[in-house]
C-alpha cells in the first residue's frame, strides 16, 4: 500500500513538472502572497524609497478591459524589480469613486451611486488580484467614503482660509445633458469632456479656486520635472502667460463726446480700473505687440464688457442685443475658432488712440473673450489675422505701420504677423519691434496711460458642482451672520444616503437642495437659523491630493503625519493617459504648491517622473464599451493565465505609443511560458555518460557562449526595463531561453570535476533568467524558484532575491565581423578572434576562398592596411 502511494506520489510530482497548470499556480501564489502579506509596505525610514503609483481608477463601469491592464502591468513590473533591487517599495491603489463618471453610470442603471460603486469597485478589485498586481491593499482609499472626503473638505477650508477659495457669480460651461457646470479644462472643442454634449453658458454663483495666484510657479517648475516634453508644452500653452501692455483709450459716446464717470455703476468702474472721481470713462485695452499701436484703426468688446449698454447709442442698440443673444450660447473654443467666420456689431461709440490722438470705432466681436487680457483689445488689422479677416469683411481701413528686414513684406494678401521695422508710427519710425515695445511701453508709462504686465489664459478653477453625487462644501449661510466655514469639528459633513432622488435638476440647483434635514442647520456662530451650501465639490478635487493619502490611510486625526508624507513623496513614478495632462495633473501640481505654501509638506511637486503609456486599440478603434470593442481579460485569465496576459501587455509595442489588441499574441505568449515551464525538466534531468573529449570541449565552448549571452541579457533588460522598453525585455529573454534550449542537458562525467562544475554554472543561468522574468511573470517565475529550491519555505519569495547585477568583463565579445575590402571596397566579412593580430588576419584571409577569387596571384598585392578590431584593405 505505502509503495503505491509513493507511486503516485511521484506521478503526480512529475505531471505536475511537466504540465504548466497556470489557473493552478497562479491561485495558489495569490493566496499565499495574500496570507504572507508580501505586498504589504512598512514605513522604513533609514532603508531607500521608491513610490510607485498607477492614476486611480473611476469605478465607473463594471470593470477593466485589457486596455487598462497595460499601464498596471508597466508600474508592476518596475516596483517588483525595484523591490529586488532593495528598495522598500510602495505601491498602493485605490479608488476615485465620486463624481459624475460614477453618478452617470448609477443613473444610466437606476441605482444609487453609492451602490454601483462598491459593486464595481468590487469586480475590478477582484481582476487586479487576479492579474497578481503587487499592490498594497491594506493602504487601499476611496475617494466616496467619509474617511477620506474629511480631508477634501478640511484642505477646502484651509484654502478658505487663505483666501484661495471663494464664491462668484459668473457666466459658466453648463452641460444640459450632465446638468452640471464645468471647468474650463472639462470643456473639449466645446463639448462635455465627459459625455461629448455641446455645452452652453449660464450665469450661476459658483465655487472657484484661486489657481491663477500659482501661475508663474506652475509654468517655471516643469523645468524641473521627468516629463514628457508634450505635457509640458500642453501645461504651459493651458496656463498661457505672455508679456504685454495694458494701456487706456479715452471713451466717445457717439456724437455726445467724452462720457462721465459717474453715469456708469460702481461695479463696471471697478472692473475697466476706473476711478468715479475721474472726468472720463476709459477703455482699457492689452496687447502683446503695442508696436504694432500706430496701425490701429478700431477697437473690439468680448460680448460680455460690461462697458457695453452704456457705450451703446440708441441707433444700434437692437442690433448689439441681437448680437450679444446670439452669441450666449457659443464656446469659447468655437469663439476662438481661426476657421469661424469673424462677426462683430458697431456700437456707435469711439476711443482715442494715446499715441496719435486718431479717433476708431468701437465694435462688439465673439472672437474676443471676457476673461483674457481685459475683454477689450486694439485692433490692428494689417498685422493680425482675425482683425484683417474682420476689417476686409466690414470694410475698415488696414493701416501697415511694420516692415520685414528686407522691406519686402506686403499685406496685400493678408495680415504680416512677424516682427519687423516700424514704419508711419512717429518718433518710433525705424525701430525694431522688440526695442519699439519697449520704447512705447515706456512712453505710456511716463504719460500715465499704462504700463507693462504679464497675463495668463488660466482662469481660477471652477470646482462646485450641482449634482448629488460628490463632496459636500463646508460652508454654511447665516442671514445674520453671513456665509461662513463650517467648523472643522463637524468634519465630515457626510453626504445623504438614503436618498430617493438624485437626478439633476435642471434650475441649476443640487438634488442636495430639496433634502431639508441636509439644508436645515445651526449658526455656528450665532446658533440661529442657517442653510448648508448644496453644491458639492468635483471630484477633480478629491484626486488632486490621493496620493498623500496613502502614505497614510488611516489617520483620524490629521491629514497624514508629516514624517510618513516626507519620507515617502514626491512619488517617483507616476503611469497614467495623457489624456489628464491639463486636468488631474495640474491640479495636482497647483494642490501640491498650497500644502507646501500651508507648511503641510516640505516638496512642491507630487510627481518626479511622470509616464504616459499609449492606448489600446481593437478593430482599429480605442477600446470602449460605447463602441463595443472592449475585451475583458478574465477569459484570458482562464484560458492562458495572467502571467500570459501581463507579457502581452508589455509585448505589444513601444509603451508609450498605441497599439492593436491581437488575441493570437496572447497565444504566442502563452507558449513561451510553457517552454520555459519545460526547461526546467530539462536543466533537472543529469545523466552522467561516458566521457567523450570532443563533445566534451564543444559543450565547454557553447557553456561560455551562454554565459556571454546571460550577461548581455542581464545588462539589456535592467535597461530597458528603467526606460520602458518592456517589448524589447521580452525579445530579450525570449532569446535568451532559445540558446539555453539548445543547452546538451545530458553532462559528460569528467575526473576533474568540470561537469559538476558546468552543472553549476547551468543552474545559475536558469536561476538568473527566473530573476529576469519574475518582475513581468511573476507567478510562474514563483513556482518554478521553489521547484528548484525545495529547501526553502512558502514564506521566501523569489522577489526578496537581489536583482542581478552583470559582469562588464563577460559581456565583451570575443569574436567579431573582420571587414575584408580590396582596393577601399567591400568583398566579404569573416568572424575571428577580438584579439586577432596583423600577421594573423593576413595568413586567415589569403586562405579564404572568396578572396582568392578576387585575387588569382598574389604578387599583385601592392600592400595590405589593417584596422584592428575593424577592417583589412587590400590594396591592387
Amino acid at each position: 500500500m505505502r509503495l503505491i502511494n509513493c507511486v503516485t506520489v511521484y506521478i503526480l510530482i512529475l505531471f505536475n513538472f511537466m504540465s504548466y497548470l497556470h489557473q493552478q499556480i497562479e491561485k495558489k501564489w495569490q493566496k499565499i502572497w495574500e496570507k504572507n502579506r508580501s505586498h504589504k509596505t512598512r514605513d522604513a525610514f533609514k532603508k531607500k524609497k521608491f513610490y510607485c503609483l498607477d492614476m486611480f481608477p473611476y469605478p465607473s463601469g463594471e470593470g477593466l478591459h485589457v486596455g487598462h491592464m497595460r499601464g498596471y502591468s508597466y508600474s508592476d513590473a518596475i516596483a517588483r524589480k525595484k523591490k529586488m533591487e532593495g528598495y522598500n517599495v510602495l505601491h498602493p491603489m485605490g479608488w476615485d469613486a465620486f463624481g459624475l463618471p460614477a453618478e452617470n453610470f448609477a443613473l444610466k442603471h437606476k441605482v444609487h451611486p453609492a451602490e454601483s460603486a462598491k459593486k464595481n469597485i468590487d469586480n475590478i478589485k477582484k481582476q487586479l488580484q487576479s492579474a497578481g498586481y503587487m499592490y498594497d491593499w491594506d493602504r487601499e482609499i476611496n475617494s466616496s467614503s467619509p474617511e477620506y472626503y474629511k480631508w477634501t473638505q478640511w484642505l477646502f477650508l484651509e484654502l478658505y482660509k487663505k483666501g484661495l477659495a471663494y464664491r462668484k457669480e459668473a457666466p459658466i460651461n453648463f452641460c444640459p445633458s450632465c446638468k452640471a457646470s464645468l471647468a474650463d479644462e472639462e470643456v473639449v472643442e466645446g463639448k462635455c469632456e465627459r459625455c461629448g454634449t455641446l455645452t452652453t453658458k449660464k450665469n450661476l454663483k459658483q465655487w472657484f479656486f484661486k489657481i491663477t495666484k500659482y501661475a508663474d510657479q506652475l509654468i517655471d517648475d516643469l523645468e524641473n520635472l521627468d516629463w514628457p516634453e508634450k505635457v509640458k508644452i500642453m501645461q504651459r500653452n493651458w496656463i498661457g502667460r505672455s508679456y504685454g501692455t495694458e494701456f487706456f483709450m479715452q471713451v466717445l459716446h457717439g456724437e455726445k463726446g467724452a462720457m462721465k464717470p459717474e453715469k456708469i455703476d460702481k461695479f463696471t468702474c471697478q472692473w475697466i480700473g476706473i476711478d468715479l472721481n475721474e472726468e472720463l470713462v476709459k477703455i482699457k485695452v492689452w496687447t502683446t505687440r503695442v508696436d504694432t499701436v500706430f496701425g490701429m484703426t478700431y477697437v473690439v468688446l468680448a460680448p460680455e464688457h460690461p462697458l457695453i449698454p452704456y457705450l451703446t447709442t440708441e441707433k444700434y442698440k437692437e442690433d448689439v442685443e441681437k448680437y450679444i443673444e446670439k452669441t450666449r450660447n457659443v464656446s469659447e473654443v468655437e469663439r476662438m475658432s481661426q476657421e469661424k467666420e469673424k462677426t462683430g456689431v458697431f456700437t456707435g461709440s469711439y476711443a482715442i488712440n494715446p499715441l496719435n490722438g486718431i479717433k476708431v470705432p468701437i465694435w462688439i466681436a465673439d472672437y474676443v473673450l471676457l476673461e483674457y487680457g481685459t475683454g477689450a483689445i486694439m485692433a490692428v488689422p494689417a498685422h493680425d489675422e482675425r482683425d484683417f479677416a474682420f476689417a476686409e469683411k466690414y470694410g475698415l481701413e488696414i493701416i501697415e505701420v511694420i516692415k520685414s528686414e528686407d522691406g519686402k513684406s506686403s499685406i496685400e494678401n493678408g495680415a504680416f504677423k512677424e516682427d519687423g521695422i516700424l514704419i508711419g508710427s512717429g518718433e518710433f519710425d525705424q525701430l525694431s519691434s522688440e526695442v519699439a515695445r519697449e520704447k512705447i511701453t515706456q512712453w505710456l508709462e511716463n504719460q500715465g496711460f499704462g504700463y507693462g504686465i504679464k497675463k495668463y489664459k488660466l482662469r481660477d478653477w471652477l470646482i462646485s458642482r450641482q449634482r448629488y453625487w460628490g463632496t459636500p462644501i463646508p460652508i454654511i449661510y447665516c442671514n445674520q451672520c453671513g456665509e461662513i466655514p463650517a467648523p472643522e469639528e463637524s468634519l465630515p459633513i457626510t453626504l445623504p444616503e438614503n436618498i430617493q432622488n438624485f437626478n439633476p435638476t435642471l434650475d441649476g440647483k443640487s438634488p442636495l437642495a430639496n433634502i431639508n434635514e441636509f439644508v436645515e442647520t445651526k449658526c455656528p456662530h450665532c446658533g440661529g437659523y442657517a442653510e448648508r451650501e448644496t453644491d458639492t465639490i468635483s471630484q477633480w478635487v478629491c484626486s488632486s491630493w490621493y496620493f498623500t493619502r496613502y502614505v497614510d490611510p488611516k489617520n483620524s486625526k490629521e491629514i497624514f503625519n508629516k514624517k510618513k508624507i516626507n519620507h515617502w513623496l514626491p512619488v517617483d513614478l507616476y503611469i497614467g493617459g495623457v489624456e489628464h495632462a491639463i486636468l488631474h495633473l495640474l491640479y495636482a501640481r497647483f494642490f501640491t504648491k498650497v500644502m507646501l505654501d500651508l507648511k503641510l509638506i516640505e516638496f512642491s511637486e507630487p510627481f518626479i517622473h511622470l509616464f504616459n503609456q499609449g492606448m489600446v486599440y481593437y478593430k482599429g478603434k480605442k477600446m470602449s464599451k460605447s463602441k463595443g470593442n472592449v475585451v475583458n481579460p478574465d477569459e484570458f485569465f482562464e484560458k492562458y493565465g495572467a502571467d500570459s496576459m501581463r507579457i502581452y501587455s508589455l509585448f505589444m509595442g513601444p509603451a508609450e505609443q498605441d497599439v492593436e489588441w491581437n488575441d493570437q499574441g496572447v497565444i504566442g505568449v502563452y507558449r513561451f511560458l510553457q517552454k520555459v515551464w519545460k526547461i526546467v525538466e530539462k536543466y533537472q534531468s543529469t545523466t552522467n555518460l561516458p566521457i567523450d573529449n570532443a563533445k566534451t570541449m564543444e559543450q565547454l565552448k557553447q557553456s561560455k557562449e551562454l554565459e556571454r549571452l546571460i550577461q548581455q541579457t542581464i545588462k539589456k533588460v535592467s535597461e530597458d526595463i528603467d526606460n520602458f522598453k518592456f517589448n524589447t525585455v521580452i525579445s530579450t529573454l525570449m532569446i535568451l531561453l532559445n540558446e539555453m534550449e539548445k543547452q546538451p542537458h545530458k553532462l559528460q562525467a569528467s575526473d576533474d570535476m568540470m561537469s559538476e562544475s558546468r552543472l553549476e554554472r547551468r543552474d545559475t543561468s536558469y536561476k538568473l533568467f527566473l530573476k529576469l522574468l519574475a518582475p513581468i511573470a511573476p507567478h510562474i517565475c514563483e513556482e518554478l524558484w521553489h521547484q528548484l529550491h525545495p529547501e526553502i519555505s512558502e514564506k521566501e519569495s523569489i522577489f526578496d532575491q537581489p536583482w542581478p547585477k552583470y559582469d562588464p568583463d563577460l559581456i565583451i565579445e570575443e569574436k567579431f565581423e573582420l571587414v575584408i575590402q580590396i582596393n577601399g571596397k567591400m568583398r566579404c566579412k569573416i568572424e575571428v578572434e577580438k584579439n586577432i593580430s596583423e600577421i594573423e588576419a593576413k595568413e586567415l584571409i589569403l586562405k579564404n576562398e572568396k578572396i582568392k577569387k578576387w585575387i588569382p596571384d598574389e604578387k599583385q598585392i601592392k600592400k595590405i592596411i589593417f584596422v584592428p578590431g575593424r577592417l583589412i584593405n587590400i590594396v591592387l
